[in-house]
């Protein structure tokens, strides 16, 4: 038999409640039929979550399919550990040809990641999100620019991230099955969007701008209203500063953003699809996180609730597109610790030891729901005030998180209170906090936030021994030329050489 491609599309800060398949109920107003294409003829996983809410720990966490303290995934600036294999690593050494492409936000020297080549992306560890407006020193990135300065790109489409990763990745995969038709390969195609800047063409954000965008599905209500870390995170993140029409504004973008980012993976599924590269293919979807955009007054990441740490997750086969095999919709709680095992299978490649998720191969392409796991998603750093580290655990319908010091701790029942209102610690039945103690337990029993410190200071040292120089990390967007120079790819745009006015 032969082995399968596997195209993993990735994108940054993407909301579960951002695909267009999804009721109104749970669902925004977006535009994502290329989305809801590969889940009507695929595998919707819609209960998936991230292992760390926040870019560098997820990605590091699901590129090893570990947890923080076991992979070194603690914050933006982590160096994900050579020794430790990744699924790019372990495919290749198992005969493919591995390739990322985009943003992959890795701290250190080990900017490969196991992957053979990386002809584009953010080669330095600076990330590739594109300062916009380009007319704002950090616009788009300083906290008040984030949602002040939502709304219609100044940069010229062509030369938006997007684009140059579509063109990369299919000239990269030309070459290669010219060169080596028989050779499988795995690439990574890892997109910035929708992340901020919240900026988008105008096609997509006077969609929504002014009339169209919805208000959050839930404000800053509930009994963690003014729970400590909601208190912390809010004035980290500045949140309560941002007025109702900025607010609004900035949901409009972000949901523009997503509708631009769904035009572009159809435009690069069509490219691969009319050179024969999507024949033997398996197509992956998921995010590193979500995105609050509003939700409980809240913006960004870095938190237990659902629109942080949960994500779209949808797995297509080369089956399931041509109409051999139906798609199916799974609802049990999964993790992006599941990819590693699960493409290993597909694959039919052995796992390496030391993976923490499991195989979804067989509910992939049946449509049997799994049997109920814990779920595990981290916050290893002290972000929003001393004690403030947590972790989740989410089995069946419940969900509780565990602080290191902040408390109260939290349970929901995410059937009954899926905006999380209520935390059933605190008046909820006996049988519910019986749940509880047991949640408690398993978290108690796996995550020792002392050990998990010690560990973080530890891979610290780590990082300061194979940090790249500071200079290096001037620029975000990259190309590795043929002769190996790492060339800035952006420079029109921010440094450019202007011959009219």
């Amino acid at each position: 038999m032969t082995r399968p491609n596997i195209l993993f599309l990735f994108s940054d800060e993407h909301s579960y409640r951002c695909l267009s398949l999804l009721d109104s109920q749970t669902g925004e107003p977006v535009h994502t039929p290329v989305l809801d294409g590969l889940a009507e003829q695929g595998a919707n996983f819609s209960n998936a979550y991230c292992q760390s809410p926040l870019c560098t720990p997820s990605r590091i966490c699901l590129l090893t399919g570990r947890s923080p303290m076991t992979s070194g995934g603690w914050a933006n600036e982590s160096y994900l550990k050579p020794e430790i294999p990744t699924i790019p690593s372990v495919f290749t050494d198992a005969g493919y040809t591995t390739c990322l492409v985009g943003k992959m936000h890795l701290g250190g020297t080990n900017q490969m990641a196991g992957f053979q080549h990386r002809p584009y992306g953010d080669l330095t560890g600076r990330t590739g999100h594109q300062r916009d407006p380009l007319s704002k020193r950090e616009g788009g990135h300083e906290i008040r620019s984030r949602t002040v300065d939502a709304g219609l790109t100044e940069i010229p489409e062509s030369a938006l991230q997007e684009q140059v990763i579509i063109r990369e990745t299919v000239a990269f995969l030309r070459e290669h099955t010219a060169a080596q038709p028989t050779t499988p390969w795995f690439l990574c195609a890892s997109f910035s969007r929708p992340h901020f800047p919240l900026t988008a063409p105008a096609r997509f954000f006077n969609r929504y701008w002014p009339e169209q965008v919805t208000r959050p599905k839930v404000g800053r209500t509930g009994d963690t209203a003014f729970h400590p870390m909601t208190v912390g995170m809010a004035k980290g993140f500045r949140t309560e500063e941002v007025s109702e029409q900025e607010m609004l504004r900035a949901r409009a973008a972000y949901f523009a953003c997503v509708d631009y980012l769904d035009e572009m993976l159809g435009d690069l599924l069509h490219l691969m699809d009319r050179s024969g590269l999507l024949d033997n293919t398996v197509i992956v979807y998921t995010s590193d996180h979500g995105e609050m955009a509003g939700e409980h007054g809240m913006w960004w990441k870095n938190s237990w609730h659902e629109a942080a740490a949960r994500v779209p997750l949808i797995i297509q086969t080369p089956s399931q597109r041509r109409g051999e095999s139906s798609g199916a919709r799974v609802d049990t709680p999964v993790s992006l610790a599941d990819l590693f095992p699960t493409l290993c299978a597909l694959a039919g490649i052995a796992p390496p030891d030391g993976l923490e998720g499991r195989d979804l191969s067989n509910a992939l392409s049946t449509g049997e729901e799994l049997l109920a796991a814990p779920v595990f998603v981290d916050n290893p750093l002290p972000r929003w005030g001393e004690g403030s580290e947590h972790r989740v655990v989410r089995r069946g319908q419940y969900k509780y998180v565990r602080f290191r010091g902040i408390g109260p701790d939290l349970l929901f029942d995410l059937e009954a209170d899926p905006l999380e209102q209520r935390n059933l610690l605190e008046g909820g039945t006996e049988a519910q906090r019986t749940v509880g103690r047991q949640l408690k337990a398993l978290i108690d029993d796996s995550w020792d936030f002392d050990a998990a410190e010690a560990q973080r200071r530890q891979d610290e040292k780590l990082l300061q021994n194979n940090a790249l120089p500071e200079a290096a990390r001037k620029w975000g967007n990259l190309y590795r030329m043929p002769d190996d120079r790492i060339v800035a790819a952006d420079t029109p745009l921010y440094e450019p050489r202007v011959v009219s006015s």
